[in-house]
C-alpha cells in the first residue's frame, strides 16, 4: 500500500495505538510493522480471531500474556557462544513458568475461544530446562547445590570466614585502647583495623591505607594475612566453578533453541492479537463480512481517532454504482466521510475491528488511491492545481478493479470550465477501468453527470437550513448545496453584498462587467429586482442551487437540427455502456473576451422558451431528456434525462423535438410523467376529499 495514502489517512497512528496496548517488545514489534494485506480469506480469518479475543475481553477474562521481559537479549545472543548470566537465567526461568501457566488458562478456554486457544496449544513446556534452571538459581545467584564441587567450595569458604571472625575479636579487645573507632573496615577485599597513627608500630601487620587527615592508618594485622589468602584462593575456586555451572546451563539452553524461538514468536503473536482486541474494545469494533467485488455497506461507522464526537456515517457503494460524487457545504463533513472510508478499510484488511454497526460489509482492495489535501509545496513549486493533477496522474497509472480511489474536490484549484471538463473525463476513465470512486465537490456539472451516467450515483452531506449548521449526515441518492450565500448571510456579510453575488451569478461574470460601475457608485439599490425586469440578465449556471461554482461552456452555442440529430445517432441515449463524452466543457477566458472586437462579438439570442414533453438536447452531457418541469424564476428547467430528474439551467438546453411534434393536441402529459397509482390519486382528489390520501413524490421531486 501507497506511504502516501498510509499517511493521508492517519493509519500511522492506528499502528501507535495498537502498539501501545501491547505488552511485549515482539507484540509492539508486530503492531509497528502492521500492514494492510490483500487475501480475502486470510483477512477473514484475522478478524476473526481478532473479535474472539475482543469477546474474552469483553467478557472480563485477564489473559496471562508473558511480558517477554529480558528475552529480547537472550533471543539476540542464543546460539552465539555467549555465556548468559545469573539474570539471564532468572528472565528465561520467568518466562517458561509464564508459558506454562498461559497454556494452561488457554486450555481452559477452548470452547469459548478455539482460535486463540491453537496458539497456546502450540506452544512447548520445557520442564527440564526450567527444572534444571531453578536448581541451579535462585533469585539471581547461583544455588550452593548446583554442583558438588560449588558445594566444597562455598563450605570451606564459610570455615574460613569463621576462623577470619573469631581472630579478629582477639585482635579487637587486644588493640582496643589504641584503635581510632572501633569498626572492623575493609581494604581491597581484606580486613584491616583502624589504628591511630602515632600507635601504628604497636600492631604487626600491613598498612593498606590511611585516611584523609593522615590521623588513622587501616592495618591488615600479621594473624590476618595467611587466612585473607586461604580465602582469596577459594573465591577463585568459587568463581571457577560458577562459569563452569553457566555454561552448562547455557549449553543446556541453546539445545532448546527451537523450543524457545516458538515460544518467544508465539507470545509476541498473542500479544498483538489481544493488541488488537483491547484497541477494539476501547472503540467499539466489530467485525465485517470480507468480499472482493468491490461491495461496502456499513451502517453507524465512527473515524476511530474522532470517537463519539463524530456523527455516525452510514455509507454503501458497490452494487449499483462504483462511483459516488459527495455534495455539500465547506466544513459539512464530506472529507471526514473519505477518510473514515479509508481508514477503516486499510484498518479491516490490516485485520483490526471497525468501529460500525452489526452486520456490516467491506471490500478488499489491492489499492487505496487518494487525492485528499491541496498539496502545495514551496519546494517543489506546486500549485493547489498542479498536485491535484500529479496525483491524478498518479491514480490513473495503477487504477484497475481493484482499487478504491478517493478524491477530495474535484475540479479545485484551476479554472472551473477547463477543472470541471477533467475531472468529469477523468471520472469517466476511472469507471471504464471499474475502480471504486469517492469524491466529493461542489460543481454542478459534476452532480448532474453523475445524475445522468449509469455507474455513478450522488450523495449529499445533510444540513439544517433553520440553524445553518451541518449535520455531517450523508444522504445518498440526493446532490447537495453549499450554501454559500445563507452562511455568508449569517456571518455578517452585508445584504447588499449578498445581491450583487446572486446577480453576478444570475448572469455570469462576462455579462456582469457592464453592470460594474452602476453598482460601485449604488451600491444600496436593489439590485436583484432590476435583474429580473432585464431580458438580457439570465443565469449562467447548471446548479439549481445558490453558492455553488459554475463554468460558461462553449457547449452552450445551439447546434443545428441537423447536427443535432446527427449527434443522438452517433450516441444513442439507451447505450449506458459506453461512457459519456463530452463535447466542449472549456470556457472561454475573460482575458480573451475582452480581446473580441465588437464587430466580432456575436449578437444575443432569445432564449428558448421550453414547454413540458419537449426534447431537449443538453450540450456538456452529449445526451438529450424530455421536459417535465417548466421554467423557475432562476431559469432551471426539470428535465427527465435516463429515468432521473434534474434541473438544469435554459441557456445549457437546446431544443431537440418540440412536445408539439411529439404529442397530439390535448394530451395528457402526466401519462408520461407520473405513475399510474398517482395519476388515479389525482382524479379521486379533484372530486372529493379522501382523508389520508396523498401524492407520493421520490425524493428528487419533492
Amino acid at each position: 500500500m501507497n506511504e502516501n495514502t498510509l499517511r493521508t489517512l492517519n493509519y500511522f497512528e492506528i499502528q501507535k495505538n495498537v502498539a501501545s496496548c501491547a505488552r511485549s517488545y515482539l507484540g509492539k514489534r508486530h503492531a509497528h510493522n502492521m500492514k494492510p494485506m490483500n487475501d480475502v480469506h486470510w483477512i477473514q480469518t484475522r478478524l476473526e480471531e481478532t473479535a474472539e479475543a475482543a469477546l474474552m475481553l469483553r467478557y472480563g477474562a485477564s489473559i496471562p500474556i508473558p511480558s517477554l521481559d529480558g528475552m529480547e537479549t537472550i533471543m539476540d545472543l542464543l546460539g552465539t557462544g555467549y555465556l548468559f548470566s545469573e539474570r539471564d537465567f532468572s528472565h528465561l526461568a520467568q518466562f517458561l513458568r509464564s508459558c506454562a501457566q498461559l497454556m494452561k488458562y488457554m486450555e481452559g478456554k477452548s470452547e469459548i475461544a478455539p482460535t486463540v486457544s491453537r496458539y497456546a496449544a502450540s506452544m512447548m513446556l520445557m520442564e527440564s530446562l526450567l527444572s534444571e534452571i531453578e536448581r541451579s538459581i535462585h533469585n539471581g545467584r547461583i544455588q550452593d547445590l548446583a554442583s558438588k564441587e560449588l558445594t566444597r567450595i562455598r563450605k570451606k569458604m564459610m570455615v574460613n570466614e569463621e576462623r577470619i571472625k573469631r581472630k579478629l575479636d582477639s585482635l579487637l579487645s587486644k588493640h582496643r585502647s589504641i584503635m581510632q573507632e572501633n569498626v572492623i573496615s575493609q581494604r581491597h577485599g581484606r580486613t584491616v583495623l583502624p589504628i591511630k597513627k602515632e600507635f601504628r608500630k604497636l600492631v604487626k601487620g600491613s598498612v593498606l591505607d590511611e585516611s584523609g587527615s593522615g590521623q588513622t592508618v587501616y592495618i591488615e594485622p600479621v594473624e590476618l594475612m595467611s587466612l585473607h589468602s586461604e580465602l582469596a584462593a577459594l573465591q577463585g575456586d568459587e568463581s571457577r566453578e560458577e562459569m563452569k555451572i553457566l555454561g552448562e546451563l547455557t549449553t543446556l539452553t541453546e539445545s532448546y533453541n527451537r523450543e524457545i524461538a516458538l515460544n518467544t514468536e508465539t507470545v509476541g503473536i498473542l500479544d498483538f492479537l489481544l493488541a488488537k482486541a483491547k484497541y477494539a474494545v476501547t472503540m467499539d469494533g466489530r467485525v465485517v463480512q470480507v468480499n472482493a467485488e468491490g461491495r461496502v455497506q456499513i451502517q453507524r461507522a465512527h473515524h476511530p481517532l474522532m470517537g463519539e464526537s463524530m456523527v455516525p456515517l452510514d455509507f454503501t457503494i458497490g452494487t449499483n454504482y462504483r462511483s459516488l460524487i459527495i455534495t455539500g457545504p465547506n466544513t459539512g463533513g464530506k472529507t471526514i466521510a473519505l477518510k473514515t472510508l479509508g481508514l477503516l478499510t486499510l484498518m479491516m484488511q490490516s485485520g483490526l475491528l471497525v468501529p460500525v454497526g452489526e452486520g456490516g460489509t467491506m471490500s478488499v482492495y489491492s489499492e487505496i488511491a487518494v487525492d485528499i489535501g491541496d498539496g502545495q509545496s514551496m519546494e517543489q513549486a506546486l500549485s493547489t492545481f498542479s498536485a491535484h493533477i500529479r496525483n491524478m496522474i498518479g491514480i490513473l497509472e495503477q487504477a484497475n478493479s481493484s482499487t478504491l480511489v478517493l478524491i477530495d474536490e474535484m475540479a479545485s484549484g484551476t479554472d472551473p470550465g477547463e477543472g470541471v471538463g477533467l475531472s468529469i473525463a477523468m471520472l469517466e476513465e476511472l469507471h471504464r477501468r471499474e475502480a471504486t470512486v469517492v469524491a466529493t465537490t461542489h460543481f454542478g456539472e459534476i452532480k448532474h453527470f453523475a445524475a445522468a451516467t449509469p455507474g455513478f450515483e450522488n450523495a449529499r452531506m445533510e444540513f439544517d437550513t433553520a440553524t445553518l449548521q451541518p449535520l455531517y449526515r450523508l444522504r445518498i441518492g440526493e446532490a447537495g448545496q453549499s450554501y454559500a450565500y445563507a452562511i455568508a448571510l449569517k456571518l455578517g456579510m452585508a445584504q447588499h453584498i449578498i445581491d450583487r453575488s446572486k446577480s453576478i451569478s444570475d448572469q455570469g461574470i462576462q455579462q456582469s462587467n457592464s453592470s460594474t460601475e452602476k453598482w460601485i457608485t449604488e451600491p444600496s439599490s436593489t439590485l436583484s429586482g432590476e435583474a429580473e425586469e432585464d431580458p438580457l440578465i439570465q443565469s449562467d449556471s447548471l446548479l439549481e442551487l445558490e453558492g455553488d461554482h459554475h463554468i460558461t461552456s462553449q457547449s452552450e452555442q445551439k447546434p443545428h437540427k441537423s447536427s443535432l440529430s446527427h449527434s443522438t445517432e452517433k450516441h444513442p441515449v439507451t447505450d449506458i455502456d459506453k461512457p459519456i463524452v463530452l463535447t466542449n466543457t472549456a470556457s472561454l477566458s475573460q482575458s480573451a473576451l475582452k480581446s473580441k472586437k465588437p464587430e466580432e462579438s456575436e449578437p444575443s439570442v432569445k432564449a428558448n422558451v421550453f414547454q413540458k414533453g419537449d426534447r431537449v438536447y443538453i450540450g456538456y452531457l452529449d445526451q438529450t431528456g424530455t421536459v417535465c418541469d417548466v421554467e423557475d424564476a432562476r431559469g432551471n428547467i426539470g428535465v427527465i434525462l435516463r429515468g432521473r430528474k434534474i434541473k438544469i439551467h435554459k441557456k445549457r438546453l437546446t431544443l431537440h423535438i418540440a412536445a408539439d411534434q411529439l404529442y397530439p393536441d390535448n394530451y395528457d402529459l402526466d401519462i408520461v410523467f407520473e405513475s399510474k397509482v398517482n395519476r388515479k390519486k389525482r382524479k379521486l382528489m379533484g372530486r372529493k376529499h379522501v382523508e389520508g390520501l396523498q401524492i407520493e413524490l421520490p425524493p428528487e421531486q419533492q
